[in-house]
């Protein structure tokens, strides 16, 4: 049985759409049963609440053999190992208890380098994952820079002020890679019954790209100027505030984005193995281009580690 925590995200949902017809149980862990859409729930079990609650947990992974794990957001925690660390910690003590085999969780690069101590959302995810590592449990994090899907968070700025924003140099080139493939490896990893231990599976993109570079691609796939506009961090951080964020988790934000602007996103070389897919162009096509003409409503993923929360 594959448990699959967040199935009404961005993310969650892909892997459960791409496991519908393996042939695998399915048990679902969701706060909202009504987010989930109608169709993807034939035939799968659900248990509602949420996937911090202990109780909630140790009901969720009786019996599972797989986990699909992703810390939902928190934007009002009083800090960012609280909303990662903390809210797991429950997890790795139902995973002890019910002999899980093996668990793929969403995670962050950096790990290694200078700035990981000091890289808020993603010092947090990779605390996380050494706690999950910690009950023995067979682990693979999924380690991703800033997602494709961050940029439709701004789908209004491009499409009424032709413009998007990011505290990031806009000269700096960084790996970004769009959810669907993280959610296709994710699923390639919880059907596989043979790998062990402990380990990160990076995923880089097919390039790298600084916002410069995505300006100009979003200006060709829309047909109209679109520009990239650097803020400072401290304007970074106010609007996270302004939308009602915590202190702590809006300078989490921020130190992220710093550290990501150190080159904490570069550190891992680009391989055929950890090279995904999906081009930002592609991603622009597919997603953002009918979202800026209305056509959709992207949902990016809220706040998950590698997310600039953009």
């Amino acid at each position: 049985m594959i448990v699959i925590t967040t199935p009404a995200g961005t993310i969650g949902r892909q892997v459960l759409e791409n496991l519908l017809d393996s042939g695998e149980h399915l048990r679902l862990v969701a706060r909202d049963l009504s987010r989930i859409p109608a169709g993807l729930r034939p035939g799968v079990e659900v248990i509602e609440g949420s996937h911090g609650d202990p109780v909630v947990i140790d009901k969720a992974l009786d019996g599972a053999d797989a986990v699909f794990w992703l810390a939902p957001p928190d934007p009002r925690a009083e800090s960012a190992e609280d909303a990662y660390v903390g809210f797991a910690r429950p997890a790795a003590e139902a995973i002890t208890k019910h002999g899980v085999n093996r668990v793929v969780g969403v995670s962050a690069l950096g790990r290694g380098t200078p700035w990981a101590a000091r890289a808020g959302y993603v010092t947090a995810s990779l605390a996380m994952d050494d706690l999950i590592a910690s009950t023995g449990v067979a682990y693979r994090a999924l380690t991703n820079p800033s997602f494709m899907d961050n940029i439709a968070s701004q789908t209004a700025a491009i499409k009424n002020q032709g413009m998007f924003f990011s505290p990031i140099d806009g000269d700096r080139k960084l790996p970004t890679v769009a959810t669907r493939d993280v959610a296709a490896a994710a699923s390639r990893l919880l059907r596989d019954g043979s790998w062990r231990g402990v380990g990160e599976v990076p995923l880089l993109g097919p390039e790298d790209l600084s916002f410069t570079d995505m300006a100009a691609i979003i200006s060709e796939v829309l047909g109209r100027q679109v520009r990239f506009q650097q803020i400072t961090f401290d304007a970074y951080k106010n609007r996270f505030v302004g939308f009602g964020m915590s202190d702590a988790m809006a300078q989490g934000m921020t130190d992220m984005a710093w550290a990501k602007n150190q080159g904490l996103d570069n550190a891992v070389q680009r391989t055929p193995e950890n090279s995904t897919p999906t081009s930002f162009r592609r991603w622009c096509e597919a997603t953002l281009r009918p979202a800026v003409l209305g056509q959709s409503d992207p949902r990016p993923e809220a706040s998950p580690p590698s997310s600039e929360g953009q």
